[in-house]
Order: C-alpha cells, then sequence, then structure tokens
C-alpha cells in the first residue's frame, strides 16, 4: 500500500475542471480499491483574472469576447459542454449562470483548507457556479455557500474582507507560473508527474499507479 500527493490547479469558473474533478474522482475510486490513498489539495487558477465582480451580459457573449470568436460560435461551444457534462452527471446550466471574478472564491478555498473543508468547499462551489445560478462572486454569497459545509459564516465575511488568504491564492498563481502551468485543471503527482486537461479516468488511474509503484 502507499500513498500518493495530488496537487490540482483549478479554477471555479472553468467547467473542465469540474469535469476533470469528475473522472480523477473515478479514477481515485478504482486506485484506492486496493487500499492505496491519495491526499488531494487544490490550488487557484484564474483562467480570467479581468472579468468584473458583476458582468452585465450572457456567459455566451462574455466567452464570446474573451475569445475573440463569433457569439453564435460561443453558443455552439457551450451546448457541447452542456451535453459533456452530463456524462459525468453534472448540469451545466448556463441560461442561469452568473459569469463573475473568482478571486473571492479562491480565497474561500484556502480559508475552508484551513479547517480541512477545502474538498468539500470545491465541490459546492463548482455546483453552486455552474448549476444552480449561485453568485460566486459576492462575499455574502459566499458566505451562505460556506456556511453550508459548516464553516463559521462571520468568519469567513471577515477573511473575505480583510483578503486574509489573498497572499495564498496569489502563492498558488506564482507557483502556476514556475511550473509553466498555462491552462487548467492542471495535476501534479508526488510533485513529479504533470497531466494537463480533464483526461479519461483510465489515463488517471496509469498515472496514480505509475507514481505509487515508485
Amino acid at each position: 500500500m502507499s500513498s500518493v500527493k495530488v496537487d490540482i490547479w483549478s479554477d471555479v469558473a472553468c467547467p473542465w475542471c469540474f469535469i476533470g474533478k469528475r473522472r480523477f474522482e473515478a479514477a481515485v475510486a478504482d486506485f484506492t480499491a486496493g487500499g492505496d490513498t491519495v491526499e488531494v489539495e487544490y490550488h487557484s487558477f484564474e483562467l480570467s483574472p479581468d472579468t468584473l465582480i458583476d458582468y452585465a451580459g450572457s456567459h455566451s457573449e462574455f466567452l464570446s469576447k474573451h475569445k475573440g470568436i463569433p457569439e453564435a460560435h460561443a453558443s455552439q461551444m457551450l451546448t457541447q459542454m452542456t451535453e459533456l457534462g452530463k456524462t459525468v452527471d453534472i448540469a451545466y446550466d448556463y441560461d442561469s449562470l452568473h459569469t463573475t471574478n473568482t478571486i473571492k472564491a479562491h480565497e474561500l478555498l484556502h480559508l475552508a483548507k484551513s479547517h480541512g473543508k477545502q474538498l468539500e468547499m470545491k465541490e459546492r462551489l463548482l455546483s453552486a457556479y455552474f448549476e444552480e445560478g449561485r453568485h460566486v462572486g459576492q462575499i455574502d454569497e459566499l458566505a451562505d455557500l460556506g456556511a453550508e459545509i459548516g464553516l463559521d459564516r462571520d468568519e469567513i465575511v471577515d477573511a473575505l474582507k480583510s483578503e486574509t488568504f489573498l497572499e495564498d491564492v496569489m502563492a498558488d498563481k506564482a507557483q502556476a507560473v514556475a511550473y509553466g502551468i498555462n491552462g487548467v485543471p492542471f495535476f501534479v503527482i508526488n510533485g513529479k508527474y504533470g497531466v494537463s486537461g480533464a483526461q479519461e479516468s483510465a489515463t488517471f488511474v496509469d498515472v496514480l499507479t505509475q507514481a505509487a509503484a515508485e
């Protein structure tokens, strides 16, 4: 039996990160069936750090401007992503989605990590953003989401207003630069193997098995 450490760079507003999370979790379930263990830690990455907290347009409009493509093409991409999400039990709802800046959500993830609840918080934020139309750029909304998994609401508000965990977010982003990460999700296994993108579960199983053997 062995233990494998996996560091994952990810953004709350990244649909591929949500799909990658599902595929990776399926791989972990297969890998740990024999008694091996996997420790997972999420790290901050912002795909679009200049996004307004209260972006007024639709997500297809945002994607069109962000990628420099026609809005019709952006809408088609969102439709395809919605269909792909169904294959891993994700119900993307782009009609209700609030496009927003994710810096505060990343600060909340670091607060949750300090309480041993980072994995729960990551799942809650992704589901809230992509499936429930919750506004994950607003402090009050983030405090509500944190409270839903057992964190202290007042502590969240105080920490986010005072930017208590902003330095940790920036450190994650700096480490991503040092690793040469320019897209997410990105998985670093035992500080040695890098896996880019939402790979199929079998690929993750292979890498975990190789890392455990070494």
